[in-house]
Parts: structure tokens; sequence; C-alpha cells
């Protein structure tokens, strides 16, 4: 089939979404389907056109104020809409829409191409985050004209699936996230790294993220004062320098990337993720592939990922005491901590990209053919209740930031 894939970002820039698009490109590759991506133009030179067989159409953008690598795409529906109607795709597959894909859900509709929408980033719940709270309902707003226009919307956990019907969007059906278990494994623990960040061989509490306001990675400093740990935080970001402040303890790699990330994440001794906004949460996933318990806030996607008492914690967001206690709960018990990661690893077994590919693939043919999600959704198993998680153990858990 002809597919064009809308990114709201995309490289040079990595991040959650621009990892998803990749692994789904690779898989289109091998299939031998014909791949255009549209996404917002960048000022490196180097960046490559051609991506896995797919022709990277730049469209002109600007550098989102205060965070200078992430590039906002500038213009007008109708120059999407021209850019649509000269690939002739079969379906458009929006990730993470809010700017670029706002225009490309209205360009798809207008020729008659079905669409689908991936949620990924929840972007209204950010405003506050950065100051701008009297945006948040305007971004409301925008989310649910994008996924009530789309075809069909994805939601990559049960919270964020949760999330978009209660605001009305009733074609949203699941789809999770892969990992790759052959790189992201527990025969990937290096000692020497691990020496090169804790030279007094303490155990490692880490981090792996974006350095921004909504990864909340100030609150972890509750943990940089518990005895004969090293907090490690992996990642860049435009928060760096702040952090860098408030985590004077604590060691900072950067971003790290491939086999360099892999080695990282395999030899921590316990993950930690404050972020309250994620809708899924993929570096969880990886510690988890790795062998590594989690400590994670109770909301959106780690409450599908992380088993309370068997796989790592999850508290209440903004109870930041009970945050520590896990912590200390864990580094204090060693065969705890080992049966935690035993069962993490075993988790996620099985959630191969190749697996999540095709599903995805299943949902394009669904559209094309204007088959309804009803019938997805009985092939392959059902999906939970709006109410309900898959994973049991937990509940959904509520709270307010402590000033």
């Amino acid at each position: 089939m002809r597919i064009a894939i809308v990114a709201e970002s995309f490289l040079p820039l990595m991040n959650g979404v621009t990892h998803s698009i990749l692994r789904v490109l690779e898989h289109l590759q091998e299939r031998g389907d014909e791949v255009m991506v549209i996404a917002p133009s960048t000022q490196d030179a180097q960046t490559t056109e051609v991506v896995s067989g797919a022709v990277v159409h730049r469209v002109p953008s600007v550098p989102l104020a205060g965070y200078a690598n992430v590039r906002v795409a500038m213009g007008g529906v109708s120059r999407v809409k021209r850019i649509l109607a000269d690939f002739a795709p079969d379906v458009v597959h929006l990730a993470s829409p809010f700017v670029l894909g706002w225009r490309a859900v209205q360009a798809a509709d207008q020729l008659g191409i079905p669409s689908v929408a991936i949620y990924q980033t929840e972007v209204p719940s950010y405003m506050g985050r950065y100051g701008i709270p009297f945006m948040e309902n305007w971004a409301w707003a925008r989310v649910e004209n994008i996924h009530l226009l789309a075809s069909r919307t994805l939601a990559p956990s049960s919270f964020a699936l949760n999330q978009l019907r209660g605001r009305g969007i009733r074609r949203v059906g699941m789809w999770r996230r892969g990992v790759d278990t052959e790189r992201f494994a527990p025969e990937k623990y290096d000692a020497g790294w691990r020496a090169s960040v804790t030279p007094g061989g303490q155990r490692i509490i880490g981090y792996v993220g974006r350095l921004a306001v909504e990864k909340q990675v100030q609150d972890l400093a509750v943990l940089a004062d518990i005895p004969n740990t090293q907090l490690v935080i992996v990642g860049d970001g435009p928060q760096r320098s702040v952090l860098e402040a408030a985590l004077p303890d604590a060691v900072f790699t950067g971003f790290l990337g491939g086999e360099d990330l892999a080695r990282a994440v395999a030899s921590f001794d316990l993950f930690v993720h404050p972020g309250e906004f994620e809708t899924f949460c993929q570096t969880i996933q990886e510690a988890m592939a790795c062998g590594v318990p989690v400590v994670a806030t109770g909301r959106g996607g780690p409450l599908d990922l992380v088993q309370n008492s068997r796989t790592g914690w999850l508290y209440e967001p903004g109870n930041l005491d009970a945050l520590r206690g896990h912590v200390l709960d864990l580094m204090g018990d060693d065969a705890k901590r080992r049966a935690f990661a035993v069962t993490a690893q075993a988790a996620v077994q099985g959630r191969t990209w190749t697996a999540l590919s095709a599903e995805l693939v299943g949902h394009y043919e669904d559209v094309i053919a204007g088959r309804p999600l009803v019938e997805h959704v009985q092939r392959n198993g059902g999906l939970p209740h709006p109410t309900q998680h898959r994973n049991t153990g937990n509940t959904l858990l509520h709270g307010k930031r402590r000033s």
C-alpha cells in the first residue's frame, strides 16, 4: 500500500514519537510498501532525506520558543493537501498530531483519504507546566477536533484510551509499543560503565528521558541523600543546566543512544520515572527488558506497565515521600529487588516491534476497507473496558502535587 506518515516531530530530534516512526518505517520497508514522511524542516544539513526507504518531505518550520531543537511546522492546510494529492496515499498515518497533524487530518478528510491518528503526547496537560494553564482548554479542543475527524485513533495505554473516550472520541483502539529485547537485555550489564559513573561502587538509581519541565526530573531531589546510592540522569534537553544546579551530586551523561543506552540501562539497579504525563513511557519497557525494576507515578502509561509489588512500585502523583519510600524499599532489600527484576524482564517478552507494526498495518487495512473498529477488536480478543486496566493489580491513583 501507499502510506503517508505525517510526523509532528522527526529526525534529527529523537524522542518517543520519532522512535516509534522509525520502527514502523523499518517494518513497512520490509513489506515493500511505498511510504512518504511529511515532517517539519530542520536546520541540520546532514539530515537524511530518505529513511528506511521512505522519502522525507520537509515543510517550513520555526523553532519552538525555549526549546530550539523542537520545530513547529508553518503554513496552512492547502500546502499539506497538495503534497498528499501528489502522493495519492491509500492511508494517512498521523503521528502525535497537534499542529502539522491538524492540517493533515483536514487535508486527508477533504481528499477522501482515510487516516489513522496515533495519540502519543498529552500536550494539553503540558500547558500548566509551562506556565500557560489558560491554554489547556484550547489545546484539548484541538485534540478532540483532530481525533473526531480521523478515521480511527489509536491510544498507547488504557489510561489514554479512557481519557479520549471521556472526551467523546469513540473510534479509539489500543496500539501499544514494541520493545527490542535483544538490544535491551540483562546481558548488556557493563561493570566498566558502572565504575565510570560510580567509582565508589554505589548502587545506581537511574532515569532516562528528555530533560524538560513536563518530565518533572527535579522531583528526584528527594532521592539525593539515600546512602550508598548514585543518581544517574541519562538524557538532554532545555532544563539540563537547571537540573544540574538542583541535583549537584547526580551524574548527567547527556544523550545516549544505541548500544550505549542499552549498556547504561542494563547497568542500573533501579529505574525511576517521575513524569505524570506519560501516555505510554517507552523507557519503562526498556528498563524492564533489561531486568531493572521500576518506580514510577501512578498515572498514564505506567499504570499498564508497572505491576505493584511484582515488577516495581507506583506512587500517587505528587507524593514524593512515597517515591522515596519505594526507592528505599528496593534499594535496601537485594533479594526483593532481584525478584522484581526477574519478573520485570519476563513481563515484556513477546512485545516485539514486528508484532506491533503488523497490528498497525491491520488498522491501516481496516480504514482503507471501511471496516469498523469493532471488527478489529473482535478479531484480536477485545480491549479493556474503559474503566479498567489490563494490569489488574493497579488502580488509578489521584492526587495533587504539593507546592
